[in-house]
């Protein structure tokens, strides 16, 4: 009688399957993204400030740039004369009225708090900064100049509150087109100033700076509250957070290496706007694509696993 054996077969070690348990690089949250954005921004308003005000060097460039556009030669530059036509508290009110009625419109009365506290926090802080917490030192060889502080610019600081207010109320699919041509109204305002002689490059890139790290700092606690489960590589992450300063470093450096008024003034007034630009599309980089209003882990669990299937079956 033949004898009959059950020989088990080996159990195949498990693949990982694609997706989010293939992923070997170091990855982090919608929130830290955010969140480091925010704080690298915050970082590069504290080297503008030392840079540009206290240092011989920050202070000669500017006052040169100062000088030359209250000097009278530049008066033919028509196209800054319309800001100063501007009521800024007419401004600033149209806009809170908009971002009410955008939030409203879209039935996310949530909205509104975030975005009126984008809007008005950044230029309370300014102003606080600016009358009674900052100075500009006379430093001896820092050149001929106005000595009163001007850091950050209230003008700037406006237009850039406005903007990225409009973020938090915009629809996600609208959101960069409508930041993109901000980001040009917003340089067209800090090289006005500029031109007018109302203040210098370091007003207008600080103002920047601090009203966008406002609503990225809002924004990651806004997203820690949604629970959202989305990732970003470290690497970008990491990139987010010193591109502001490598801004303010490259500023300078051209600035500072500018002897000539005339090549001052137009540098300054170059410089001003990409500055500008380049600190709206750092800061739309961690907004774009976030939803403020609050959601339920389920949801966004859900939808991230959803958004997960969708990518294995592609590969």
């Amino acid at each position: 009688m033949a004898l009959l054996t059950h020989q088990a077969k080996p159990t195949p070690a498990r693949r990982p399957l694609p997706g989010r348990h293939a992923e070997t690089r170091l990855t982090l949250s919608r929130a830290v993204f955010q969140l480091a954005t925010g704080l690298g921004l915050a970082a590069a308003f504290a080297v503008t400030y030392v840079l540009f005000v206290h240092t011989s060097a920050g202070q000669l460039a500017e006052n040169g740039v100062v000088r030359s556009a209250q000097s009278g030669q530049w008066s033919t530059m028509d196209w800054a004369g319309p800001l100063r036509d501007q009521d800024m508290v007419l401004v600033i009110g149209a806009a809170g009225i908009v971002l009410v009625g955008l939030a409203l419109f879209r039935r996310k009365p949530g909205l509104l708090i975030p975005a009126l506290s984008v809007l008005v926090l950044p230029l309370v802080a300014a102003q606080l900064l600016k009358l009674y917490v900052l100075v500009r030192p006379e430093l001896p060889d820092g050149g001929r100049g106005p000595g009163h502080n001007s850091f950050p610019s209230g003008h700037v600081s406006a237009a850039m509150a406005i903007l990225m207010a409009l973020a938090f109320v915009l629809p996600q699919r609208f959101r960069p087109a409508i930041i993109g041509i901000g980001a040009v109204a917003v340089a067209w305002v800090s090289s006005s100033t500029i031109a007018l002689g109302w203040h210098r490059l370091s007003d207008t890139a600080g103002a920047c700076l601090l009203g966008a790290s406002f609503a990225c700092l809002l924004a990651a606690w806004l997203t820690t509250r949604r629970r959202d489960l989305r990732r970003t590589p470290a690497l970008l992450v990491a990139l987010a957070t010193v591109l502001p300063t490598g801004i303010v470093l490259i500023g300078f450096a051209v600035l500072s290496t500018a002897t000539d008024g005339a090549a001052q003034f137009v540098a300054a007034l170059v410089l001003a706007a990409c500055a500008a630009v380049g600190v709206v599309l750092v800061a739309l980089w961690p907004l774009c694509g976030s939803a403020f209003e609050r959601r339920t882990g389920v949801e966004t669990r859900v939808v991230d696993d959803l958004l997960e299937t969708r990518l294995v079956t592609r590969r």
